[in-house]
């Protein structure tokens, strides 16, 4: 998962709302957005290759999600699990967000550079490894977050908290707006651009909400939505190369 929007209590009905864009290389197998049958109450795709989840919600309006940190120079610990290991120990378990996110930093140096958001009906705690490991509080807001730090202003990652923030002013039913706003195609010019040691052209193709090409591009586009007393439901929409549009399903929780 490249991009997510998350709007944690800022709503009378919806306690969270969460929308982003999973990017990935075609070719990684993916099983879609389905309960898991090993973990009651999981809702969440699965990466077939290492076997964990980018984003998914569980028992009790729980959820997660993770995002890889762009920077070719940093490499991955010897050995490193996959960072999709740590959305799919926290839905199937029954921590706290808050002890959850305590013991997940302290093993975030075995992985990988990421960032981990984890929800239950209480706290949104924030993990993350790069630069330096850290663990906070999520405060009551829409936030933002792709390949870089927590709420770094990435023009997509604002383009998208926009779009988020304007359809809770609405009636925040029709999820049309969100999926709309995951469809963004548009470049960021490049006094905008953030600096990840990438390529220019790479970069720039990069800025995009939605990014389209054969080899590695968006593969999933979620939204999920939580009411004050845990229920809700969680939508998925699959592509394949060139944005080729693959399915959709929706689970009520």
């Amino acid at each position: 998962m490249c991009l997510v929007a998350l709007a944690w209590k800022t709503h009378p009905r919806w306690r969270l709302v969460l929308a982003g864009n999973r990017d990935e290389f075609h070719a990684r197998p993916t099983a879609a957005l389905a309960a898991w049958p090993e973990a009651p109450g999981v809702l969440a795709g699965r990466d077939l290759q290492s076997g964990g989840s980018w984003m998914g919600a569980g028992p009790e309006g729980r959820i997660a999600v993770v995002t890889n940190v762009r920077d070719p120079g940093l490499a991955a610990p010897p050995g490193a699990p996959s960072r999709g290991a740590l959305v799919a120990g926290f839905l199937g378990d029954q921590a706290p967000a808050a002890s959850a996110a305590t013991q997940q930093e302290t093993q975030a140096g075995r992985f990988a550079p990421f960032n981990l958001l984890l929800a239950d009906a209480e706290d949104c705690r924030y993990i993350g490894n790069w630069p330096a490991q850290l663990q906070r509080v999520v405060p009551p807001g829409i936030h933002g977050i792709s390949n870089g730090p927590f709420d770094d202003p990435w023009p997509k990652t604002r383009r998208l908290c926009t779009a988020l923030s304007e359809w809770l002013q609405g009636d925040a039913e029709d999820p049309a707006p969100l999926w709309q706003a995951l469809a963004n195609e548009q470049l960021a010019v490049d006094a905008d651009l953030p600096h990840t040691g990438v390529p220019l052209d790479l970069e720039r193709r990069l800025s995009a909400t939605f990014i389209r090409d054969a080899r590695y591009g968006t593969r999933a586009s979620t939204v999920i939505a939580i009411d004050h007393a845990g229920h809700g439901w969680i939508a998925e929409r699959r592509f394949g190369p060139e944005g080729r549009f693959d399915g959709e399903t929706r689970l009520a929780f």
